[in-house]
Protein backbone atom coordinates (compact mmCIF):
# COMPACT_ATOMS: atom_id res chain seq x y z
CA UNK A 1 0.00 0.00 0.00
CA UNK A 2 0.98 3.60 -0.79
CA UNK A 3 1.86 6.64 1.91
CA UNK A 4 -1.58 7.81 0.70
CA UNK A 5 -3.66 4.97 2.18
CA UNK A 6 -1.61 5.58 5.99
CA UNK A 7 -1.87 9.11 6.05
CA UNK A 8 -4.78 9.92 7.95
CA UNK A 9 -5.76 13.14 6.59
CA UNK A 10 -4.72 12.51 3.14
CA UNK A 11 -8.30 13.42 1.43
CA UNK A 12 -7.97 16.41 3.14
CA UNK A 13 -5.06 18.12 1.79
CA UNK A 14 -5.38 20.46 -1.21
CA UNK A 15 -3.98 19.07 -4.01
CA UNK A 16 -0.83 21.51 -4.09
CA UNK A 17 -0.45 20.14 -0.38
CA UNK A 18 -0.44 16.52 -1.39
CA UNK A 19 2.13 17.50 -4.45
CA UNK A 20 4.31 18.87 -2.19
CA UNK A 21 4.61 15.76 0.35
CA UNK A 22 4.29 13.72 -2.36
CA UNK A 23 7.59 15.68 -4.12
CA UNK A 24 9.62 15.61 -0.79
CA UNK A 25 8.72 12.65 1.20
CA UNK A 26 11.24 9.81 1.58
CA UNK A 27 11.06 6.19 2.04
CA UNK A 28 13.34 3.83 4.20
CA UNK A 29 13.94 0.32 5.29
CA UNK A 30 15.92 0.34 8.69
CA UNK A 31 17.46 -3.02 10.68
CA UNK A 32 16.42 -3.49 13.66
CA UNK A 33 18.15 -1.80 16.96
CA UNK A 34 18.83 1.72 14.49
CA UNK A 35 18.37 4.79 16.31
CA UNK A 36 16.75 7.22 13.78
CA UNK A 37 16.32 10.16 16.06
CA UNK A 38 18.72 11.11 18.87
CA UNK A 39 17.56 14.44 21.03
CA UNK A 40 15.43 17.60 20.47
CA UNK A 41 18.54 18.56 18.05
CA UNK A 42 18.43 16.32 16.06
CA UNK A 43 15.02 17.19 13.46
CA UNK A 44 14.63 13.67 12.00
CA UNK A 45 11.51 15.00 10.42
CA UNK A 46 7.85 13.33 11.32
CA UNK A 47 8.40 9.98 10.91
CA UNK A 48 5.13 7.49 9.31
CA UNK A 49 5.52 3.67 9.69
CA UNK A 50 4.83 1.19 7.52
CA UNK A 51 5.54 -2.42 8.69
CA UNK A 52 7.54 -2.95 11.81
CA UNK A 53 8.33 -1.10 15.44
CA UNK A 54 10.00 1.60 17.01
CA UNK A 55 10.53 2.92 20.13
CA UNK A 56 10.18 6.17 21.70
CA UNK A 57 12.94 6.83 25.19
CA UNK A 58 14.38 8.80 27.35
CA UNK A 59 18.03 8.49 29.01
CA UNK A 60 18.65 10.16 32.31
CA UNK A 61 21.77 11.61 33.29
CA UNK A 62 23.01 8.44 34.70
CA UNK A 63 22.41 6.14 31.90
CA UNK A 64 19.33 5.08 32.84
CA UNK A 65 16.54 4.34 30.20
CA UNK A 66 12.67 3.97 29.91
CA UNK A 67 10.22 4.00 27.32
CA UNK A 68 7.70 6.43 26.41
CA UNK A 69 5.41 4.73 24.06
CA UNK A 70 5.76 2.55 21.02
CA UNK A 71 5.01 3.03 17.44
CA UNK A 72 3.80 0.48 15.28
CA UNK A 73 2.05 0.17 11.44
CA UNK A 74 0.37 3.74 10.75
CA UNK A 75 1.43 5.18 13.67
CA UNK A 76 3.37 8.93 13.18
CA UNK A 77 5.88 10.18 15.03
CA UNK A 78 5.90 13.79 15.83
CA UNK A 79 8.61 14.30 18.00
CA UNK A 80 11.11 13.64 15.46
CA UNK A 81 10.29 16.33 14.37
CA UNK A 82 10.52 18.50 17.85
CA UNK A 83 11.65 21.95 15.73
CA UNK A 84 8.52 22.55 14.46
CA UNK A 85 7.31 22.65 18.13
CA UNK A 86 9.41 25.62 19.30
CA UNK A 87 7.65 25.31 23.08
CA UNK A 88 9.00 21.61 22.97
CA UNK A 89 12.05 20.28 23.78
CA UNK A 90 12.02 16.88 24.18
CA UNK A 91 15.23 15.02 24.40
CA UNK A 92 13.85 11.63 23.05
CA UNK A 93 15.29 8.75 20.99
CA UNK A 94 13.75 6.92 18.93
CA UNK A 95 14.99 3.12 17.78
CA UNK A 96 13.51 0.51 15.81
CA UNK A 97 12.48 -2.38 17.87
CA UNK A 98 12.06 -4.80 14.65
CA UNK A 99 12.97 -4.31 11.05
CA UNK A 100 11.36 -1.65 10.11
CA UNK A 101 9.37 0.06 6.91
CA UNK A 102 8.86 3.99 7.07
CA UNK A 103 7.96 7.29 5.77
CA UNK A 104 9.95 10.55 6.90
CA UNK A 105 8.16 14.28 5.63
CA UNK A 106 10.72 17.03 6.29
CA UNK A 107 10.06 19.13 9.17
CA UNK A 108 9.92 22.11 7.32
CA UNK A 109 7.63 20.83 4.39
CA UNK A 110 5.14 19.84 7.11
CA UNK A 111 5.14 22.93 8.97
CA UNK A 112 4.27 25.39 6.24
CA UNK A 113 1.56 23.31 5.43
CA UNK A 114 0.17 22.60 8.92
CA UNK A 115 0.26 26.72 9.08
CA UNK A 116 -2.09 27.12 6.24
CA UNK A 117 -4.16 23.71 6.93
CA UNK A 118 -6.60 23.63 9.66
CA UNK A 119 -7.51 19.82 9.55
CA UNK A 120 -3.07 19.21 9.59
CA UNK A 121 -3.37 21.39 12.93
CA UNK A 122 -5.86 20.07 14.75
CA UNK A 123 -4.28 16.32 13.25
CA UNK A 124 -1.31 17.62 14.85
CA UNK A 125 -2.89 18.67 18.18
CA UNK A 126 -4.59 15.22 18.16
CA UNK A 127 -1.79 13.39 17.84
CA UNK A 128 0.37 15.64 20.14
CA UNK A 129 -2.24 15.45 23.07
CA UNK A 130 -2.31 11.32 22.58
CA UNK A 131 1.56 11.37 22.97
CA UNK A 132 1.70 13.56 26.02
CA UNK A 133 -1.51 11.33 27.25
CA UNK A 134 1.38 8.51 26.99
CA UNK A 135 3.59 10.46 28.95
CA UNK A 136 1.12 10.94 31.28
CA UNK A 137 0.32 7.46 31.90
CA UNK A 138 3.79 6.51 32.24
CA UNK A 139 4.62 9.04 35.25
CA UNK A 140 1.29 7.02 36.94
CA UNK A 141 2.92 3.81 36.73
CA UNK A 142 6.45 5.05 37.62
CA UNK A 143 5.00 7.04 40.72
CA UNK A 144 2.26 4.88 42.06
CA UNK A 145 2.86 1.34 40.76
CA UNK A 146 4.85 -1.31 41.74
CA UNK A 147 7.60 -2.76 40.20
CA UNK A 148 6.19 -6.37 40.26
CA UNK A 149 2.96 -4.96 39.22
CA UNK A 150 4.44 -2.51 36.24
CA UNK A 151 6.88 -5.94 35.15
CA UNK A 152 3.57 -8.19 34.95
CA UNK A 153 2.14 -5.64 33.03
CA UNK A 154 5.15 -5.34 30.49
CA UNK A 155 5.41 -9.21 29.71
CA UNK A 156 1.68 -9.17 29.84
CA UNK A 157 2.14 -6.42 26.68
CA UNK A 158 5.02 -8.16 24.98
CA UNK A 159 3.25 -11.31 24.88
CA UNK A 160 0.35 -9.69 22.79
CA UNK A 161 2.18 -8.08 20.90
CA UNK A 162 4.32 -10.80 19.58
CA UNK A 163 1.28 -13.11 20.36
CA UNK A 164 3.52 -15.75 21.63
CA UNK A 165 4.05 -16.73 25.43
CA UNK A 166 7.57 -17.53 24.50
CA UNK A 167 9.39 -13.96 24.42
CA UNK A 168 12.73 -13.87 23.48
CA UNK A 169 14.02 -10.65 25.31
CA UNK A 170 16.55 -10.11 28.13
CA UNK A 171 16.55 -8.55 31.62
CA UNK A 172 18.50 -5.81 30.63
CA UNK A 173 15.70 -4.77 27.46
CA UNK A 174 13.02 -5.33 30.27
CA UNK A 175 15.20 -2.92 32.84
CA UNK A 176 15.89 -0.26 29.93
CA UNK A 177 11.68 -0.33 29.19
CA UNK A 178 10.98 0.35 32.72
CA UNK A 179 13.73 2.86 34.05
CA UNK A 180 15.34 0.00 36.41
CA UNK A 181 18.51 -1.80 36.90
CA UNK A 182 19.58 -5.47 35.04
CA UNK A 183 19.77 -6.34 38.48
CA UNK A 184 16.59 -5.47 40.19
CA UNK A 185 14.42 -7.03 36.83
CA UNK A 186 16.43 -10.68 37.35
CA UNK A 187 15.30 -11.06 41.17
CA UNK A 188 12.07 -10.08 40.26
CA UNK A 189 11.77 -12.46 37.39
CA UNK A 190 13.07 -15.13 39.76
CA UNK A 191 10.55 -14.37 42.40
CA UNK A 192 8.21 -15.04 39.41
CA UNK A 193 9.71 -18.23 38.20
CA UNK A 194 9.43 -19.09 41.61
CA UNK A 195 5.67 -18.29 42.21
CA UNK A 196 4.97 -20.55 39.01
CA UNK A 197 4.02 -17.50 36.11
CA UNK A 198 7.29 -17.33 34.05
CA UNK A 199 9.92 -20.08 33.09
CA UNK A 200 13.43 -18.37 32.99
CA UNK A 201 16.29 -19.46 30.02
CA UNK A 202 18.94 -17.56 28.47
CA UNK A 203 17.69 -15.23 26.47
CA UNK A 204 13.81 -16.50 26.80
CA UNK A 205 10.95 -15.92 29.17
CA UNK A 206 8.31 -17.97 28.97
CA UNK A 207 4.93 -17.09 30.34
CA UNK A 208 3.67 -19.87 31.99
CA UNK A 209 0.41 -18.79 33.68
CA UNK A 210 -0.76 -15.36 31.89
CA UNK A 211 -3.99 -15.41 34.69
CA UNK A 212 -1.26 -15.63 37.69
CA UNK A 213 0.21 -12.35 35.98
CA UNK A 214 -2.98 -10.39 35.18
CA UNK A 215 -4.29 -11.03 38.67
CA UNK A 216 -0.71 -8.94 40.29
CA UNK A 217 -1.62 -6.70 37.55
CA UNK A 218 -4.97 -5.92 38.77
CA UNK A 219 -4.23 -6.03 42.07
Amino acid sequence: MDFQSYFPIWNKLTASQQERILGSLMERKISKGTVIHNGSMDCTGLLLVKSGQLRAYILSDEGREITLYRLFDRDMCLFSASCIMRSIQFEVTIETEKDTELWIIPAEIYQSIMEESAPVSNYTNELMATRFSDVMWLMEQVMWKSLDKRVAAFLLEEMSIEGTDQLKITHETIANHLGSHREVITRMLRYFQNEGMVKLSRGMIEITDAEKLEELNDM
